[in-house]
């Protein structure tokens, strides 16, 4: 106590030296301290007895009581007695009081005079986050072993800061495994585990890691190189983009489209190509960079490339049916959070609460995405959007303003003042400069494209052929049916003899007026109706090939640079030709609707309503003919263009966002490059180098080694933004190695049932007094493998996992019968599969860093689902027939081994091997008794059914227990 006593009072003179020998600024020393203490009651969102304290103007003037500061004269100002809490004010009202050192500041700053910034120095807050990184120097550690990587030496560096002594590597079976599970999300299999626990066994020849100087000159022990081999293997895995791309799903707000029945709210169908966009540029090694370039704006840098278009998902996800202004509000919160780890959301209605972002610096940005909208573009193979299709944005309104919302109410904007595109104040010293882009013709015209030219064309064609076979078909019938008539005295001539070709507009039998011989037989009436219906198929099929042929000529006339001379001509001999096949299609429409109106009649019956409306129905459909006919007949002379393959676009965007990309992944931008590193330690270790993972700013909690993160973000930038060597960096350092329970190097640690030693307890328990929540990474994090991961271990280690990538979204119902991995499955907020919920799957509306809970159903699922069910008879039948040559005794042993391996892996320990055994010899003998079982006729049918042999069924049973085992799940 008394050490500790002289400790404080230490702090506390250092701390009035410092104050009294440099002078308080407000920026950096002040200001946090209200913002965080006092701004929720005084600021620009709440004036609570007039009084605002996010100005020194504010400060100086006060509010009810007069000012709340007297420059030079902390003793006499309210500000400090309110928050020394003496007299009528205590402030703050709620939570703890300020500490002796935070009033130390504002008394330092008061008593020097209360100078307010210099101007314009609101945008030069000095916080660690808004500087742009630095390369740090990495230390050399006194324990050689932790210089082996720059990772290690800035961990190690802590540890002796913090007096935190390591515990020992994981056993290599452990490290394998959360290798694989952490790069790939799949389990290694046996042969795996047994190629590298001999490749990586210890050997007291070697250490266990070269220097960082060693690896750099290439000096490489064996045992290295056998990890590297690994890692280097597992990167290069098309099943590392799959589990990279769920984590980066997570922060990107991933969603499949969402509403009510079939009705779109949110998101937009076919959104899965950005999916695979993410994974293919991970397992690529996209720089990082370019991908949030291309997400942000690959319609502006590379519009004529449907690979990157699909990138524009990112901004597709945000799209929301009832409200635009939602929408564009979703897309500067999460762009924010995703990439810069800034807030935005808050300046919306008013000034940030904390950080120098002014509210009309929200609307400017807003600016930036003001004039994007979402199309979807047609693709190879697919004549109908609703089906398939890119969904893609693309600036639709370049003239569109932006205006500030008075208080963020959205009635009211302030539109006297349209605001710019602008990037915040406080990062002005990253270049931002808009320039107009010019697109491709086709990107403005998707109908130019090779492949909707030729599909129009040939599908075309492929109508004149099919209407030219089904005409062949309705002669042949109606000659067979006039000779079958032959005895008949009625004159017979096929009807609509003057459809097509130059009687086009002829009027039909019913309409002309002219006497008809008595009614023919039905067979005739229908053959004589199919064979006028064909006639007009064909007619109408080879007019619209010709305007197909004509449309396509009139495109290459009219976008060729320059403009061919005949384009004029082209066109409007396309804009004829359109009308004439418009004609011929009204008068197959005319044909069968008389056809449809017979039909009718003849089926009518007086006293039943439903063949009564059928008629009423076909005549009403008859008259529509009529006038469709009649309106298509008039509009046949008149000139005019013709109609595209596909809607026209503009031709420019205004390249706001791809300047916005530019400046968020330059190189001097101070935040990006970080909140990207943050990310993937995060995913690596189980908890995060910044703990507010999408807020570094003030509000947000300080890194816990600041050093270390900068030397990654460093790292990252100037390896060129390629996340795979930080992968490796990560994976392949001591700490990362280390185990995830008590002990320290070359001693024994509580792993697969031994016990630590008396002197790791010790030294653990020291760690956790100093560092309870392993902050500072003296252990691994044990953790339980994510939803998506649990479910793609369990089908893999039974070997019925389908590895196909890529696709359309799955149907999430049918995860617990489909093989497919998980990231293919369909998700949104209301489209979850109910396994994977279970185990935590992400929020898709704010998802930066996944919650982890543990309920019952939890451990239920496991047990009862007949996905386990399933997988553990099809494990069980593959162990069991790999045992040949074996006595049943032996049969047993090797049977529990190998599904301890399999799932587990690891081998299963004595007592685990002689209490599995025994299972196995008892559940055999219950099974093998009818009358000692309990039937269940409540749950859902298995998909694979229990064996009748009772030992099988046994083993069944005991893969199963070792699927629900906890090793299984958690990743250690």
């Amino acid at each position: 106590m008394n050490r500790l006593l002289g400790v404080t009072i230490a702090l506390l003179c250092l701390s009035c030296c410092w104050l009294s020998a440099a002078e308080v600024d407000f920026l950096r020393d002040v200001k946090p301290i209200l913002a965080q203490r006092c701004f929720r009651c005084h600021s620009s969102l709440e004036e609570e007895a007039g009084l605002r304290l996010d100005s020194v103007a504010a400060i100086l003037k006060g509010g009810e009581n007069g000012p709340a500061v007297l420059a030079g004269k902390s003793g006499e100002s309210k500000l400090i007695l309110a928050v020394l809490r003496q007299g009528d004010l205590q402030m703050p009202p709620e939570g703890a009081p300020l500490t002796a050192a935070q009033i130390d500041v504002l008394r330092a700053w008061i008593d020097a005079g209360a100078k307010p910034p210099a101007e314009g120095a609101e945008t030069k807050v000095s916080h660690w986050s808004f500087t742009k990184p630095i390369r740090p120097a990495v230390s050399q550690p006194a324990d050689p072993a932790w210089s082996q990587n720059p990772i290690d030496a800035f961990i190690a560096a802590k540890h002796a800061e913090l007096k935190l002594t390591p515990v020992g590597e994981a056993p290599p079976n452990l490290l394998l495994r959360r290798l694989y599970i952490d790069l790939i999300g799949l389990p290694p299999t046996e042969a795996e585990l047994a190629d590298f626990e001999k490749s990586f066994a210890p050997s007291p020849s070697l250490p266990l890691s070269p220097s960082f100087q060693e690896r750099e000159s290439g000096g490489v022990g064996e045992r290295e190189k056998g990890l590297e081999k690994v890692v280097d293997a597992l990167l290069a895995s098309p099943h590392h983009g799959e589990r990279w791309g769920r984590h980066w799903m997570d922060v990107w707000r991933y969603s499949d489209w969402d509403g009510y029945g079939n009705e779109i709210r949110e998101s937009k169908p076919h959104i899965w190509r950005w999916r695979d966009w993410i994974i293919e540029s991970l397992n690529g090694d996209k720089p990082y960079d370019r991908m949030v370039q291309e997400m942000l704006a690959a319609d502006e840098l590379a519009p004529g490339d449907p690979d990157a278009l699909r990138a524009t998902g990112f901004l597709v996800r945000n799209w929301y049916k009832f409200n635009r202004n939602k929408w564009l509000d979703d897309t500067i919160e999460h762009t924010g959070k995703a990439f810069l780890g800034v807030t935005f959301n808050c300046c919306r209605c008013h000034d940030h609460m904390y950080d120098p972002l002014a509210q009309h610096e929200y609307y400017e940005l807003r600016a930036v995405f003001e004039p994007y909208d979402i199309r979807t573009d047609r693709v190879p193979g697919e004549p109908s959007t609703d089906k398939d299709g890119l969904v893609r944005v693309y600036d639709a309104k370049a003239d569109a303003q932006t205006f500030l919302f008075i208080r963020g109410n959205e009635k009211e904007p302030l539109k006297e003042e349209p605001l710019a595109p602008a990037v915040p104040k406080l990062f002005t010293s990253v270049p931002f400069a808009v320039v107009p882009v010019s697109l491709p013709q086709v990107s403005a015209y998707p109908g130019l494209q090779a492949f909707m030219q030729e599909e129009a064309l040939a599908a075309a064609k492929r109508e004149v052929e099919k209407a030219k076979t089904s005409l062949g078909e309705a002669e042949k019938k109606w000659t067979e049916v006039v000779a079958a008539q032959a005895t008949s005295t009625s004159p017979l001539s096929p009807r609509g003899r003057g459809i097509g070709g130059e009687g086009a507009a002829a009027p039909t039998i019913a309409e002309s007026g002219i006497p008809q011989p008595p009614a023919p037989p039905s067979e005739l009436i229908d053959a004589d109706s199919q064979l006028a219906l064909s006639r007009a198929t064909l007619a109408a099929a080879q007019a619209n090939l010709t305007f197909a042929e004509a449309r396509i000529a009139a495109d290459k006339a009219n976008y060729a640079a320059p403009p061919a001379a005949n384009a004029r001509e082209l066109a409007l001999a396309a804009g004829t030709a359109e009308r004439q096949a418009n004609l011929q299609t009204a008068l197959k429409g005319l044909v069968q609707a008389e056809i449809n109106l017979t039909a009718a009649e003849r089926a009518k019956k007086q006293d039943d309503m439903k063949t009564v409306k059928a008629v009423t129905d076909a005549q009403t459909a008859l008259v529509a003919a009529l006038k469709a006919r009649e309106t298509a007949v008039l509009n046949l002379d008149k000139p005019g263009d013709y109609t595209r393959l596909s809607p026209i676009f503009p031709a420019t965007s205004t390249g706001r966002r791809l300047a916005l990309a530019r400046w968020i992944a330059s190189p001097d931008n101070p935040l990006a490059a970080r909140v990207a590193i943050n990310h993937m330690w995060l995913r690596h270790f189980g908890t995060p180098l910044v703990p507010t993972v999408f807020d570094f700013g003030i509000n947000g909690k300080p890194p816990t080694n600041q050093a270390l993160l900068d030397w990654l973000a460093c790292e990252l930038m100037e390896n060129g933004w390629r996340m795979k060597p930080i992968h490796k960096l990560i994976v392949t350092s001591k700490t990362y190695r280390l185990a995830s329970s008590g002990g320290v190097q070359g001693s024994k640690f509580k792993v697969q049932g031994s016990e630590a030693s008396t002197l790791n307890f010790e030294l653990g328990t020291l760690n956790l007094k100093t560092d309870p929540e392993n902050l500072y990474y003296w252990r691994a994090n044990p953790r339980r493998m994510e939803a998506e991961i649990v479910r793609d271990a369990t089908l893999f280690v039974a070997g019925s996992l389908d590895v196909a990538r890529g696709g359309p979204d799955l149907d999430q119902a049918s995860g617990l019968t489909s093989n497919r991995r998980s990231v293919y499955f369909r998700a949104s907020k209301e489209k979850k599969m109910q396994f994977l919920a279970m185990f935590d799957s992400p929020n898709p509306v704010e998802c930066y860093r996944r919650s982890e809970s543990i309920a019952p159903q939890q451990a239920l699922a496991m047990a009862n689902s007949t996905l386990t069910l399933a997988q553990a008879r099809l494990l069980a039948k593959k162990l069991s027939d790999s045992l040949v040559n074996v006595t049943s005794e032996q049969a047993s042993s090797q049977f529990v081994e190998s599904a301890f391996v399999r799932i587990l892996c690891r081998k299963p320990t004595a007592d685990e091997l002689a209490t599995c055994a025994s299972f196995l010899t008892e559940q055999t003998a219950k099974l093998a008794d009818p009358k000692s079982l309990t039937l269940f006729a409540s749950g859902p049918a298995a998909s694979v059914p229990p064996s009748t042999d009772p030992q099988q069924r046994a083993r069944e049973n005991l893969v199963h227990v070792l699927l629900n085992h906890n090793d299984f799940v958690t990743v250690r």
